[in-house]
């Protein structure tokens, strides 16, 4: 998430703080509705205007966040699978393919990620660090955070796709996008917000059961999608990467906003990435 959307609402109509549900007697209706209301808010994918999506509350359709991640990491998947098939070299294909990610969902976390290093070390107070991460402009801190982010993430997919093949890139990729979105409601429930205003303010705060469903699916996807001897080592990764940039940003903002949400998802799928880069000399 990040700070671009600060001024917008969610896609749901209900006030912030409410965790809402599937309507009772239509849980395939509440299910439906909950991921396209995180799907319209997560990527660029359009949602029709009368869509049930758009009544619905963003912290209650949180649960499906992972899921959104799952659909983004097969769809950029699919564009590294399609160069390396190609004979587009193995960094390039996944530099291809990390484009595709950012496109689909308007490189909505790689800008909170931006603004979450720009505010949180360019400022000497919290006040001063909300204010730079309002800023749409980027600094040195950020733009050097998006290169890193960036690089690091292409060559742990270029070496997964040398040492062992397409579909092991892929299959990281996707497990990273879920894991990365699976983070972000149980962050949101356990720290405060820290404005009273912009995203993290407007998206309301899931509920303990939907936080604890959507990091249990992100988790889960570890080990299924990378195998059982990575996955749990992931995991572990994964949690430490989301719980580091979230912890400074109590220290320093005293909670969470949207950039510090785009921040922990960055940090969870370069925590993950380079788990699976790093077994292949296990």
């Amino acid at each position: 998430m990040t700070g671009k959307r600060e001024t917008e609402g969610p896609p749901g109509g209900q006030a912030a703080g409410q965790a809402g549900g599937p309507p009772a007697g239509q849980p395939g209706v509440g299910l439906a509705a909950d991921l396209l209301c995180a799907l319209a808010f997560l990527t660029r994918i359009p949602i029709p205007s009368n869509s049930a999506a758009h009544a619905r509350p963003l912290a209650g359709a949180s649960w499906t966040f992972p899921a959104v991640g799952l659909l983004v990491g097969l769809l950029a998947g699919a564009v590294l699978a399609l160069t390396l098939a190609l004979g587009v070299p193995a960094l390039a294909a996944a530099l291809l393919a990390l484009a595709a990610s950012a496109t689909l969902t308007g490189a909505l976390h790689e800008d909170g990620l931006a603004d979450c290093f720009d505010g949180l070390w360019g400022g000497r107070t919290a006040e001063r660090r909300l204010e730079i991460m309002r800023d749409s402009r980027i600094g040195g801190y950020g733009a050097l955070a998006l290169v890193i982010a960036t690089g690091v993430k292409a060559a742990c997919l270029a070496a997964l796709a040398e040492g062992a093949g397409g579909e092991a890139a892929w299959l990281a990729l996707v497990a990273a996008h879920a894991a990365g979105r699976g983070a972000l409601p149980p962050v949101m429930h356990l720290l405060p917000r820290a404005s009273a205003t912009g995203l993290g303010a407007l998206a309301g705060r899931p509920g303990a059961e939907r936080a604890v469903v959507a990091g249990g699916i992100g988790a889960l996807a570890l080990p299924f999608l990378l195998g059982p001897g990575v996955g749990p080592a992931a995991a572990l990764l994964a949690a430490l990467a989301a719980a580091t940039p979230a912890l400074v940003a109590r220290r320093k903002l005293g909670g969470y906003n949207g950039d510090v949400l785009g921040g922990v998802e960055q940090a969870v799928e370069i925590a993950v990435l380079l788990t699976a880069a790093a077994a292949l000399a296990w």
